[in-house]
C-alpha cells in the first residue's frame, strides 16, 4: 500500500503584510530537513483573513503564485494554502495547489463567512477540487465550509445512475424519462476521496467546533483529515490558538498543537484506511444525494 507524508506549518501571520508571511514561510520550508511530499499552509496566507480585496487581491501571474511555483520546483514539494485573487473583477478566497512542474488546480472557497463580512467583499466558488497524488484523492476545502458536511460528503457508493437521476427528478416533481435515457450505468463504490484538508483562520473562542467537526468529517467520510490553522492576533483583535490537527479515520487525533507556531510532518497509511473502510464498509450505506 503507497503512503503520502504531509507537513503542516501552523504559524503566526503578519497583518496585510505580504513580503513578511511569504519569507517567514521560505524560511520555515527551506528548513525542512524530513522528506515531505505536500506542505499546507493556512488561509490567506500570505495576509491574514482580510476583507481588504480591493488592496490586497492579485492575479494569478501574481507574485504571490510566482513565489508558490518557484518554491515547490526547488523543494520538489507540493504547496498548497488560499489567497486572495482577482478575477475579470471579482476576488475570490483561492485556495491554489501547486505541483512542483509548475502546474496548479486551485478551489475557491464556497461558503463565505457571512459573520464576518466575507461575502460582501469575496465571490463564492461552486465546484470542488479533489487533487490526485501518487494514487491518493484529496478533497481541499477552506475553513468555514468545515461547517457544512454535504459539501464534503464522499459521493454515492454502490449505487445505479438511474436511481439517482429517478429521486432527483422526483424531488423536483419533473416526469421520469425513459429507461434508456435515464441511464443505468454503476456509479464505482470506491470513495471519492482518501484525505480530507481544511486551511484556515479559526478564531480560539469557537475552537471546539473547529476540533469536534474535524472529527466528525473524518468519522462520516471514513478518510483522514488534515485541519491547518494560524495562530496569534490578527489586525482585528482576533486571537488565533491554532489547534490544526490530522485526524485518522476513525476520528482519533493523531496529532494537534494549540497556541504554539508549529511545523509537523506526518506520513499517512493507505493499509490503515483500506483497514477502516473494509472492516466497518459503512459508506456504502449512506444517502444518495447530487451536489447542484
Amino acid at each position: 500500500m503507497s503512503t503520502l507524508t504531509i507537513t503542516t506549518i501552523q504559524s503566526n501571520l503578519h497583518w496585510e503584510d505580504k513580503a513578511a508571511n511569504l519569507q517567514q514561510f521560505e524560511e520555515k520550508i527551506r528548513a525542512l530537513q524530513q522528506r515531505t511530499e505536500v506542505v499546507v499552509l493556512p488561509e490567506m496566507f500570505s495576509t491574514g483573513f482580510s476583507m481588504n480585496a480591493e488592496k490586497l487581491a492579485e492575479k494569478m501571474d501574481g507574485p504571490s503564485v510566482a513565489w508558490m511555483k518557484k518554491l515547490s520546483a526547488e523543494r520538489k514539494i507540493i504547496l498548497t494554502g488560499s489567497l486572495i485573487i482577482e478575477e475579470e473583477g471579482n476576488f475570490y478566497n483561492r485556495l491554489v495547489w501547486m505541483l512542483p512542474n509548475g502546474q496548479y488546480g486551485y478551489y475557491d472557497k464556497r461558503h463565505l463567512f457571512a459573520y464576518g463580512q466575507e461575502d460582501q467583499h469575496y465571490s463564492p466558488g461552486h465546484k470542488r477540487l479533489i487533487a490526485s497524488v501518487k494514487g491518493w484523492k484529496i478533497n481541499l476545502l477552506v475553513c468555514y465550509d468545515l461547517r457544512f458536511p454535504v459539501w464534503s460528503r464522499q459521493k454515492p457508493a454502490a449505487s445505479s445512475l438511474a436511481d439517482l437521476v429517478a429521486s432527483e427528478l422526483e424531488a423536483r416533481d419533473l416526469p421520469m424519462p425513459p429507461p434508456e435515457e435515464a441511464g443505468s450505468s454503476i456509479i464505482d463504490a470506491t470513495p471519492e476521496y482518501d484525505v480530507l484538508i481544511y486551511v484556515a483562520n479559526w478564531p480560539e473562542k469557537r475552537n471546539h467546533a473547529w476540533k469536534t467537526l474535524l472529527q466528525a468529517r473524518a468519522i462520516e467520510n471514513q478518510c483522514y483529515v488534515v485541519g491547518v490553522n494560524r495562530v496569534g492576533t490578527d489586525g482585528m483583535g482576533h486571537y488565533y490558538c491554532g489547534d490544526s490537527m490530522v485526524v485518522d479515520a476513525m476520528g482519533a487525533p493523531v496529532y494537534t498543537k494549540s497556541h504554539d507556531e508549529d511545523v509537523f510532518t506526518i506520513t499517512l497509511q493507505k493499509e490503515s484506511l483500506e483497514e477502516v473502510r473494509n472492516k466497518l464498509p459503512f459508506l456504502k450505506d449512506a444517502d444518495r444525494f447530487i451536489l447542484a
